[in-house]
């Protein structure tokens, strides 16, 4: 099993776990390795610690050998945080909504002018439509079409 650190075009970062290298490449080659953030197919592997299983006693030590004096240093700190928490909002206001797909410019529209009540809800709109919404006076706010929004990862 290959445990790969993976990141999308957007510099998203994420885990896959393939049976081998050939395993990944093949995946990789048939659009079915995506980021699991926002979908993107433009999928390369980060640089990792290779990890050692060396067969020594307990009692033994293994030298460091051309181990770094510093350790290394995140070039985005705190992002993993930043998009944990992004992540985390994103499913609670999917969790909380109604979704009302295709509806979602009449439905936001009838809720505007009192003619059905108020609720939270989340659907579909096409962007000319969302000006149109913003225009009216209706407030909308886009969310990206993401779907680990509505499934748990692995």
């Amino acid at each position: 099993m290959k445990v790969l650190d993976l990141q999308c075009g957007h510099q998203h970062g994420f885990e896959g776990w393939f049976a081998s290298e050939d395993d990944f490449a093949g995946q990789l080659r048939r659009g079915l390795v995506t980021c699991p953030l926002c979908g993107d197919a433009r999928i390369e592997k980060k640089l990792s610690a290779p990890r050692l299983n060396l067969r020594t006693s307990r009692h033994e030590t293994v030298p460091e050998v051309g181990a770094p004096e510093t350790p290394p240093v995140d070039p985005h700190p705190g992002l993993a945080a930043l998009q944990a928490r992004m992540l985390s909002t994103l499913r609670r206001l999917v969790a909380e909504s109604e979704d009302v797909g295709e509806r979602f410019a009449d439905q936001a529209r009838a809720m505007h002018h009192g003619e059905v009540e108020r609720r939270s809800i989340r659907g579909r709109t096409t962007p000319q439509e969302a000006i149109e919404l913003l225009e009216e006076g209706v407030d909308v706010l886009p969310l990206p079409a993401l779907p680990v929004l509505k499934e748990t990862l692995q």
